[in-house]
């Protein structure tokens, strides 16, 4: 790998996370870079892209539940969104060409449709990392997005497999039958992986595996290491699978954004072509808004679904390079393609990164869009007779949750934003309910200045989300106490800024957790308290 290359992602990329910005913003501009001194990727550094592509597709697989694409707002609405953008793009664009402006001028009806249909599509991989990095992949609003996406990623690979006259085997329905006869082999097998690098090396197997086997049978290899994936979702390990993998999906990452931004350097038209599809990205976003909040998915869930959405897909080079090869369109589209879509990652990188923010600004007149009827999830909190709140019940969340009624009794609720870990922990006899701490309509609904609730503790894995929230019940006028539970020492010192009554350090409070528990079960402590 060139060193180079190497150099230039690392000082970018910290450069941008300085100003509050996700470091693939950097990564693409590092490739711009690279790009205008003459440096180019070449072969090597797009086998790293597709790595990362496929590892990326492999660990969405992990988390995915099926019936998470038989929601309405999913596949209804991946459909009905892609045909009006096609239609609406495909207008605008042939409107261009008929008026003689330059490129668009090429295009004929057919072309035009093709070029919007490349538009239409928006960026897994961008979605998912922004996601990531904001700790929101269990939230409703990422089930949404991800759902939508895995839906075009299915129609991608229908029109690959149409587009390039590659006709799927017949071996690819007994390919299928095979796999999920052997997932219950497969999932013992990893079990017997243990927690090391030997689990590492079974998911790379499986992803390698589920590429390489589906490009044998006619179908596009990412969309095999994204069915592999989720053989494995509902196994105790695939949490634990995933986060062994995100170092190398992250590296891989890293490659396919420098690739972009290698990919070519525009000319002066080219360029204002790409930031003028670029700057029509809003009727996208809008259009996304308003078909979720049509399926009765509250404003905020839709706003903040639709900012992850708000970008071209690097499917869109892939329909640029098929349509290039076969003369569709000139090979100057495929230079346009990528720095519109470069351009909308960095548009809509401080958007996301503000999200909630934005939504707290706006939400007042976004409620009017929203459909009467309220989901579930959105019905007031009625905390009765608690006086403890524990917000997050992740790992920590739930420890705390337990030994806190172990000691006061049923005086204590939990909240979580992840619907089917809520369903879990009710199961379990916890008084947990659904909502997200992070949004500023949760506490409106839970009113913390009318409840008894006397003690909040935030268990929540984004420092920036405890912040929020500390900000929010003060506003609303709560009185009580509240403490949180960080991983390192600089979040300490933002969160007591924030107002915060205490703060705790997992790493150190485990030792002294630890030590604690060996002096009240082991012989040697009790002889040594006694002075023996």
């Amino acid at each position: 790998m060139n060193p180079l290359w190497i150099f230039a992602a690392f000082l970018f990329g910290a450069v941008i996370s300085r100003i509050g910005l996700p470091p693939l913003v950097g990564y693409l501009l590092a490739g711009f870079a690279l790009n205008s001194i003459g440096v180019t990727g070449g072969e090597q550094l797009e086998t790293i892209a597709d790595a990362g592509v496929t590892l990326l597709l492999f660990t969405i697989g992990l988390k995915l539940k099926m019936k998470s694409l038989a929601k309405p707002e999913v596949w209804a609405g991946t459909s009905v969104h892609m045909i009006f953008t096609v239609i609406l793009f495909g207008f605008l664009i042939r409107m261009l060409g008929i008026s003689g402006v330059p490129l668009f001028d090429q295009l004929t009806g057919q072309t035009s449709l093709l070029i919007a249909f490349a538009l239409s599509f928006s960026s897994t991989v961008f979605a998912v990392k922004v996601l990531e990095e904001k700790k929101e992949m269990s939230s409703r609003h990422a089930a949404a997005a991800i759902g939508i996406l895995i839906m075009q990623d299915i129609i991608a690979v229908v029109f690959l497999a149409t587009s390039t006259g590659k006709i799927p085997s017949v071996w690819a329905v007994p390919l299928f039958i095979s796999l999920l006869v052997a997932r219950p082999i497969l999932g013992r097998l990893m079990a017997m992986c243990g927690h090391g690098e030997l689990l590492m090396l079974f998911g790379i197997l499986m992803t390698v595996a589920g590429y390489s086997g589906f490009e044998l049978v006619g179908v596009k290899g990412d969309l095999g290491a994204l069915v592999v994936g989720m053989l494995f979702a509902a196994h105790p390990k695939a949490p634990e699978l995933a986060d062994r993998l995100l170092g190398f999906k992250d590296l891989f990452l890293t490659g396919f954004f420098l690739n972009i931004g290698l990919s070519g350097a525009p000319t002066p038209t080219g360029f204002i072509i790409a930031l003028l599809l670029a700057l029509v990205m809003p009727l996208k976003t809008g259009l996304f808004f308003i078909l979720l909040t049509r399926f009765k998915l509250r404003a905020r869930t839709s706003l903040l679904a639709s900012l992850s959405l708000s970008n071209y897909s690097e499917f869109g080079l892939i329909v640029g390079s098929i349509g290039a090869a076969n003369g569709w369109i000139s090979s100057q589209w495929l230079v346009v393609i990528a720095i519109a879509l470069s351009l909308t990652f960095i548009m809509a990188a401080p958007l996301n990164t503000a999200s909630h923010r934005i939504y707290a600004r706006v939400s007042g007149r976004l409620k009017f869009i929203e459909t009467s009827t309220r989901l579930p999830e959105d019905e007031p909190i009625d905390p009765g007779d608690a006086e403890i709140a524990i917000l997050g019940m992740g790992g920590v969340g739930t420890s705390a949750y337990d030994e806190m009624r172990r000691r006061y009794g049923d005086i204590v609720i939990g909240l979580d934003f992840n619907m089917e870990k809520v369903a879990e922990h009710q199961q379990k006899g916890r008084r947990v309910f659904l909502g997200d701490a992070s949004d500023s309509d949760f506490w409106k609904r839970v009113e913390p200045s009318k409840s008894r609730v006397c003690l909040v503790m935030l268990a929540l894995p984004d420092p920036r989300t405890s912040i929020f929230s500390i900000q929010q019940m003060k506003e609303r006028g709560y009185k009580g106490q509240i403490t949180a539970s960080v991983r390192y020492e600089d979040q300490m010192h933002l969160l007591k800024d924030a107002g915060i009554d205490a703060v705790y350090n997992l790493y150190e409070e485990a030792g002294i957790g630890f030590a604690d528990h060996v002096c009240a079960h082991m012989d040697f402590c009790k002889l040594k308290k006694d002075g023996i």
